[in-house]
């Protein structure tokens, strides 16, 4: 039987929080723990960055500035997918803000840069993947998985996902020993997504990103494989 996805029900109302909740965000960042909104026991939510094109006046009160949104999103959600990542490994000060705008129990996602997933999908990327994982140990307990985000390979790169499994099980065997490194990994091969893929990922710790596009098995459709059913 044909597993329906739940209906979501439409934001009504484009202005979410009232406005005398912006004061408070500054101090909420500092404090032990924070009561938020958007949350559930045992779930992480969060949103790919903590900013984008409509968000200032809607999801951000009107008049707040750009450096103040890190601090006033980590009132309402407890974690965010950082996208910048994905272009190139930040600065020191910029991940020194994120930790010092942000309360102890908030964790960060962080992108791994295109230079390692798309440029050199792997290969000869030691001083790169050192440079980023090195930055982001800034984050310390703030740390939670960073993302090897493939693009879509066409057979001229990888015939199979038997070609690129030992490319990416030398990568793994790498890391493997650097306990302050968690890995998620999304590709987007569907065909990939195998019980040889669910292996490796098994093997050293890794987690299945999935993305809510067509082209993407759901989670109850991989229960063989994944152990899910």
């Amino acid at each position: 039987m044909e597993r329906k996805r739940p209906k979501v029900e439409p934001i009504r109302d484009p202005t979410l929080f009232e406005m005398e909740k912006l004061e408070q965000a500054g101090k909420l960042a500092n404090s032990l723990s924070v009561q938020r909104p958007y949350s559930e026991p045992g779930i992480y939510l969060g949103t790919s960055a903590f900013t984008a094109a409509g968000w200032p006046g809607s999801f951000y009160p009107a008049g707040l500035r750009p450096r103040e949104f890190l601090s006033y999103y980590a009132t309402q959600f407890g974690t965010v997918e950082v996208d910048s990542t994905y272009y190139a490994t930040p600065s020191v000060s910029t991940v020194n803000g994120w930790y010092l705008k942000t309360p102890p129990d908030f964790i960060f996602a962080a992108k791994v840069p295109q230079v390692i997933t798309h440029e050199k999908v792997l290969v000869g990327c030691e001083e790169d993947l050192d440079e980023f994982i090195g930055r982001m140990d800034i984050l310390d307990e703030k740390l939670g998985p960073m993302l090897l985000q493939f693009p879509h390979f066409n057979k001229y790169m990888f015939k199979s996902v038997g070609e690129f499994l030992p490319r990416l099980r030398f990568f793994l065997r790498r890391v493997k020993d650097m306990f302050t490194c968690r890995f998620a990994i999304e590709i987007r091969n569907k065909s990939w997504i195998d019980a040889g893929f669910a292996d490796v990922l098994r093997e050293y710790n890794v987690a299945l990103a999935l993305t809510d596009t067509s082209f993407v098995p759901r989670p109850w459709e991989m229960g063989e494989q994944f152990d899910l059913g």
